[in-house]
């Protein structure tokens, strides 16, 4: 079964969804976030004072026009420009060194996010068309890309500084990859060709064999958590985010949270027919084969596109509200992932935890990267507009 194909109907929702999503909008979330499987939450529990609609929409802007953020001066460049320096893996020129990634608290380029905003107000929802679901999301389906010890967002500008990744989407990325280069380097292993971004996983091995074991099918929805859509904002570009615990070291037995599970288009065991020997990971039967989902934070500070842990820019809602802390609502990225295997006794582990060998530190990375223009027609139509969308509009 491919990603790339006609969508199939959802599978089955793991009995330990209905107690995920933070304890909040637990009916919400089994069926408007994932009706296809299991959410690992990676970040922290969300603040409880909700925003107003008009924090959602607002520029977040300080009185001097400049991001008020912890050790930040404002001409950080932190968004695409036709002068930002390519990645050095991403081109064959090699002629002059490039300039080292920026870390830490980076903020928005504040003009580049006025003039999305204001264009993504301008938009009027495109006619629906007869039959047109209304799950509020759209999605990019993508293929397996290519595999490095690299992570241009936890350790920017150091080859081989981090576990092996797996990346799908833009085929340039590696190290020293900035946000200029996903829009010069565009060459994509995920459809719609307009998502230029990059997203990457730990490396799954099989225990047996040492060999790794590549997706065949990475999804990756753009959604809305929430039973309205009131203050919806679509995603800035540049936007870098991390949903899940690489230094997490958990056994993952049959039920628990953050576990990969089996799946397939009926009825099934989602925990699987039997367990490896460790107890860690499952054994599917039938058709299934093994999966797994996390879902990344839908509010954002309107501030910055990173921050030094990688989080602490975005937040989970509650309920239908932001925290006044993050009070602009984006989309939701969830990644659903399908690996070509059914699971053995002898089991797998993560590049990130060889030791443990169990899943409880997997985790996801998102690199940011739209045509301005597709995101944000995405975003009102579907997302908005709660609608269901495929890879390139209205899903009919």
């Amino acid at each position: 079964m491919s990603y790339n194909s006609t969508p199939p109907p959802r599978h089955r929702i793991p009995g330990w969804l209905a107690r995920n999503r933070l304890g909040v909008a637990v009916g919400v979330a089994a069926v408007l976030v994932i009706a296809a499987g299991g959410i690992y939450l990676g970040n922290g529990a969300p603040q409880s004072e909700p925003s107003s609609a008009a924090n959602a929409l607002d520029y977040q802007l300080s009185p001097a026009g400049q991001p008020a953020s912890p050790g930040v001066a404002a001409s950080t460049p932190a968004t695409p420009s036709a002068s930002a320096t390519p990645s050095p893996g991403a081109t064959p020129s090699t002629a002059a060194a490039p300039k080292a990634p920026a870390t830490g608290w980076i903020p928005v380029d504040r003009a580049a996010w006025k003039a999305q905003a204001d264009a993504y107000r301008a938009l009027k929802v495109d006619p629906v068309p007869a039959g047109v679901g209304n799950l509020p999301e759209f999605r990019a389906d993508c293929q397996y890309s290519h595999r490095l010890p690299d992570d241009p967002i936890v350790a920017p500008g150091l080859p081989g500084a981090s576990h092996m990744h797996s990346f799908v989407g833009n085929k340039a990325v590696d190290a020293n990859t900035v946000a200029g280069d996903l829009t010069k380097f565009t060459a994509t292993s995920c459809k719609p060709v307009q998502d230029h971004s990059a997203y990457w996983v730990p490396t799954l091995y099989d225990n047996a064999t040492g060999k790794p074991v590549e997706t065949t099918g990475f999804r990756v929805y753009y959604r809305s958590l929430a039973k309205n859509s009131t203050g919806q904002m679509p995603m800035p570009n540049g936007l870098r985010m991390i949903s899940g615990d690489a230094k997490k070291k958990k056994p993952t037995p049959r039920g628990a949270t953050g576990q990969f599970y089996c799946a397939f288009y009926g009825p099934g065991d989602l925990d699987g027919i039997a367990r490896s020997t460790n107890g860690n990971w499952p054994i599917c039967g039938g058709d299934a084969t093994l999966h797994f989902m996390m879902q990344f934070p839908d509010c954002w500070d309107g501030k910055h596109l990173d921050s030094p842990n990688h989080k602490d820019h975005v937040a989970y809602g509650s309920g239908n509200s932001c925290p006044t802390s993050h009070p602009v609502r984006i989309p939701a990225i969830t990644f659903d992932i399908q690996y070509p295997a059914k699971g053995t006794p002898a089991g797998y582990y993560l590049s990130s935890d060889k030791e443990g060998k169990s899943a409880s530190s997997m985790h996801g990375d998102a690199f940011v990267m739209w045509d301005v223009n597709t995101m944000n027609k995405r975003t009102r139509n579907c997302v908005q507009g709660r609608r269901t969308c495929d890879n390139y509009g209205y899903q009919k």
